[in-house]
């Protein structure tokens, strides 16, 4: 979408911030795949309460959208219409409470992990594996090495599209695999998660490995975005990819990865349109060999190029 395309002069319609707005940001730069067009406004509230009255007092027509840091994520050529909003490092904050660690939703995963760490907290070595901020995690319930969120979430704080604070427990979120039935207009602020006493040798032992495995069998130094499909129930997505062919398939300038073809990755030149394409025509293909319907794991947001959805 070119600039042109939002056309309706939306930054005069925002209401003052102590945060920071910007129009037509380039949103490539901080996707994993590194394509997409741009955000409308891209909005980087102060602190909580700043973000908490933008909610309440934006026109309630102006969609908004939440991006972290841009993994499992593909925007598309288009942009995204409306305020994109980025949580910074008043959001990242990770603190100790005894064997609990108390984080912010802009907390990266890893660095939860390597907090846990230094506190002798086990039980928290997985999130090494999960890229991404923890915010990410608890909208689709992140897992990774036969862990997910759910197993060490004792509580998370939300905010309504209205900017209402809510207070979240495991069990009113609805989560299951890669999933939250917590509403997609709500912004997480944070969350408190429990690590139990441990060593802290054995925990830095368990997060190698886990760094590792992934090394090994993932693209991690692509300009990729995660796990393109959710795992059918029964079934391994990367097998069912393989078994219809598509491992190394492209469209443009996206390919299926030949390290783990449940990875689609941008080999320079890719566009949004050919990584949302290849993965619709790997789609195909697996319903066709194997009678199985795919579900996307990498959310796709925003508008195609020429900006009707």
């Amino acid at each position: 979408m070119s600039e042109a395309a939002f056309s309706n002069n939306l930054l005069a319609r925002l209401p003052a911030v102590r945060g920071r707005y910007s129009e037509n940001a380039k949103l490539a730069n901080v996707t994993w795949f590194r394509v997409g067009g741009p955000a409308e406004v891209l909005f980087k509230p102060a602190d909580r309460d700043d973000l908490i009255h933008f909610l309440q007092e934006k026109p309630a027509d102006v969609p908004v959208t939440l991006l972290g840091v841009g993994s499992n994520l593909l925007v598309r050529d288009g942009g995204l219409p409306g305020v994109v909003i980025r949580l910074g490092r008043l959001f990242a904050s990770i603190e100790a409470e005894g064997d609990r660690l108390v984080c912010g939703a802009g907390a990266l995963d890893v660095n939860i992990a390597e907090m846990a760490k230094r506190e002798s907290l086990s039980g928290l070595e997985f999130l090494c594996g999960i890229p991404g901020t923890l915010g990410g995690a608890l909208r689709m319930n992140a897992g990774a090495y036969q862990r997910e969120l759910k197993d060490v979430l004792i509580g998370a704080e939300a905010l309504t599209a209205e900017g209402e604070v809510k207070a979240l427990d495991p069990e009113s979120m609805g989560l299951s695999y890669r999933h939250s039935s917590v509403p997609e207009d709500w912004i997480f602020t944070g969350a408190v998660l429990q690590g139990r006493a441990g060593n802290a040798a054995d925990i830095e032992r368990r997060m190698e490995e886990i760094r590792t495995a992934r090394g090994d069998s993932q693209p991690v130094r692509s300009r990729t975005g995660g796990s393109t499909f959710k795992n059918p129930p029964g079934e391994k997505a990367w097998q069912l990819i393989e078994r219809a062919g598509c491992r190394g398939l492209t469209v443009g300038g996206a390919q299926v990865s030949e390290q783990h073809c449940n990875f689609l990755i941008n080999t320079g030149a890719a566009t949004a349109a050919d990584l949302e394409n290849l993965g619709e025509e790997v789609r195909r293909r697996v319903q066709d060999a194997t009678g199985i319907t795919l579900e996307w794991e990498i959310r796709r947001i925003g508008l195609p190029a020429g900006g009707d959805s």
